[in-house]
């Protein structure tokens, strides 16, 4: 993907606001790209966790699915100095939608009764402390999220935060020109690949990959890690001459019960 790929997406965007209407890029044939907004909830220890649960499966879901947005993944953070954290994924190919998302939810009756319990807790007791949202665009060569089995799994959500916008460029290549099949052939269930768009520390790119378990997430990572074609792709003086990537979030996540990712 070039820089005029990635504006296109911007332009989008702009367009969700009011300033024009646009279409989503296209790629494999006919295909849209989907869009995804992820949501941070940055929990306060405690039972507020079950009022955010209740509010998520019995009120905004629901809500999600009369919208035509899906599918919805709602994961416990599992391991790190940040727990107790959720995310919320949200996809669709709606871009509108999710820019405008707490405006319509704020107009669907169903909606603001089930959610009431939870957007009504007075200040002194919030819930959660705070909230982070992040837009995102999937990648041109994968451009659709695939939801994995429903079996037992953990869900691993990765950040590569460039240098340079010519940085990120590169590494998004690096997904175009195989990284997408080694990480298949190795083991790794690709979930979606995505460019992000609006948040906090751009430029930046956010993958997530299914694994059975952590034993399995490290054994797939030992079978990408030694895969002759990512020994080459990785040597390519293109991506391997300078850092493209300076810092990496890697994060294991537990899907909810009622998570449809």
């Amino acid at each position: 993907m070039n820089r005029r790929d990635w504006l296109k997406g911007g332009a989008a965007l702009a367009a969700a606001a009011g300033m024009a209407n646009a279409t989503p890029s296209v790629a494999q044939g006919t295909k849209p790209r989907s869009y995804f907004l992820t949501r941070i909830y940055k929990m306060q220890s405690g039972p507020s966790g079950k009022l955010l649960s209740t509010y998520l499966s019995d009120a905004l879901l629901p809500a999600l699915q009369r919208l035509g947005l899906g599918p919805v993944g709602v994961f416990n953070l599992s391991y790190g100095d940040a727990t107790p954290q959720v995310y919320v994924i949200i996809s669709g190919n709606d871009l509108e939608k999710l820019a405008k998302l707490d405006l319509l939810l704020a107009k669907d009756p169903a909606f603001v009764t089930a959610a009431a319990p939870f957007w009504a807790t007075p200040a002194t007791q919030s819930p959660f402390i705070t909230v982070t949202s992040r837009l995102s665009i999937a990648f041109e060569g994968f451009p659709q999220l695939v939801v994995p089995a429903k079996e037992p799994r953990i869900l691993q959500l990765r950040t590569y935060i460039s240098p340079t916008f010519a940085a990120h460029e590169r590494k998004v290549e690096m997904f175009h020109q195989g990284e997408f099949r080694i990480f298949e052939e190795s083991g790794a269930r690709g979930v979606f690949y995505s460019d992000n768009l609006i948040g906090p520390d751009l430029p930046s790119l956010t993958y997530m990959l299914s694994h059975k378990d952590l034993a399995a997430m490290d054994q797939n990572w030992k079978n990408f890690l030694s895969h002759p074609d990512w020994k080459k792709l990785s040597s390519n003086p293109r991506y391997a001459s300078e850092p493209i990537v300076t810092h990496v979030d890697n994060l294991v996540l537990t899907p909810t019960a009622y998570s449809q990712i």
